[in-house]
């Protein structure tokens, strides 16, 4: 068992490191009666979003997979759901409710806000109380499941923060643990390098396949996409292609071999470094992941990210000393004694790990000191 390491374990077995009580909007109509619930009873975190109505097909699918695996995640003690209507209400909150974890569900058709609003606050304060008594407990580092992205690149990412990052991703696959990445069009260039390391010529298939389909809808458009990848941040940071962005996204991802490939949000059932196919912006990709069950992120950044995410702790480090002490409130590790050689990789792993220990056992991220929730869900094509 790691040293002092203590999360909450959920009746399905599973480890958090946080303790949230959910208001999770099934649609963009309801956001109005998540938020108010959310202003009646403080201790709980509200979750609106964009989507949800005239959606179809693998784009519905998702959302559902998203907002399930949002309220699943084991960050999470328990949720109310709220919809427009019952009967999404009730596939979202059916599918949390397999957990084991406490789950309300109201619809607004045929009661209205004020009532729903009313109903949701006296359930979410019982439920902020219930989960008040849950007690932390000794878990081991496997338990503690991780996913990586990096954002912001700068020439600084890909020499010091991403390989410390790639540390902390061999660690806990060493440790027995589950690590996710992706950011499926930052591979361009590198592709083959990830392919190679592929466990078996299944999951090889299946990254190259999710690799392929991706590109192939971005050469579709007729696009440059010179700006949006690399990033105008990335282009002033030093990055001129994006195969050189591609370098340094795969040296976070350590030296271990990739175990499965995943399409978004889906849970990863095979221990070890699991890819996801994935948007390369930040808000969606944690999004996904913590959907996934990720439950503590770290992110590698050189120009400055501010990224959170409701439910996922998010840790970020850069090795850029301007950035350190520029954007201070945002950066949880500054490594740029790395590339000064005032001390070795390993020592820049140690003194990561020692921020996620400590963020496992709960102390706050920066993001999530100062409040910084992104929560995007992806969509992959027009409503109906």
């Amino acid at each position: 068992m790691a040293t002092g390491l203590t999360g909450y374990r959920r009746p399905d077995g599973k480890v958090g490191i946080r303790n949230h009580v959910l208001i999770l909007g099934v649609d963009d109509l309801s956001n109005t009666a998540v938020e108010g619930i959310g202003r009646l009873v403080p201790g709980t975190l509200s979750i609106p979003h964009s989507y949800g109505r005239l959606q179809f097909g693998e784009d519905l699918e998702l959302t559902f997979r998203t907002l399930i695996g949002t309220g699943a995640n084991p960050n999470v003690a328990a949720v109310v759901v709220v919809g427009i209507e019952p009967s999404w209400t009730d596939r979202v909150a059916d599918g949390i409710a397999v957990t084991g974890k406490p789950v309300v569900r109201l619809s607004i058709e045929r009661f209205g806000d004020i009532n729903v609003i009313a109903a949701g606050a006296r359930a979410a304060a019982k439920l902020v109380q219930d989960a008040s008594e849950i007690q932390r407990v000794p878990v081991e580092r496997h338990e503690v499941m991780l996913s990586i992205k990096c954002g912001e690149s700068d020439t600084t990412s890909g020499l010091g923060s991403c390989p410390t990052t790639s540390q902390a991703v061999d660690r806990t696959v060493a440790a027995s643990g589950t690590v996710l990445f992706g950011e499926t069009t930052e591979l361009t260039g590198g592709e083959h390098l990830i392919a190679a390391r592929c466990v078996d010529d299944e999951v090889r298939e299946k990254f190259q396949a999710f690799f392929d389909d991706y590109l192939s809808m971005v050469v579709a458009q007729g696009v440059d996409l010179l700006g949006s990848q690399p990033t105008q941040g990335n282009i002033r940071g030093g990055l001129s292609t994006i195969e050189e962005k591609a370098m340094g996204n795969i040296a976070k991802t350590g030296t271990v071999p990739v175990v499965d490939a995943l399409s978004p949000a889906q849970a990863p059932t095979r221990q070890g470094l699991n890819f996801m196919d994935t948007s390369s912006a930040a808000a969606e990709c944690i999004t996904l992941m913590a959907a996934a069950g990720a439950v503590i992120h770290i992110f590698p950044t050189g120009q400055g990210n501010v990224i959170g995410n409701p439910i996922e702790p998010v840790i970020k480090l850069t090795a850029n000393p301007v950035t350190a002490e520029t954007m201070s409130e945002h950066i949880d590790l500054d490594v740029s004694g790395l590339l000064k050689l005032e001390y070795s990789l390993a020592e820049a792993g140690d003194r990561l790990m020692e921020v996620v220990d400590r963020t496992i056992n709960g102390r706050l991220t920066c993001a999530e000191a100062i409040g910084h929730r992104e929560y995007v869900i992806t969509k992959l094509y027009r409503s109906a």
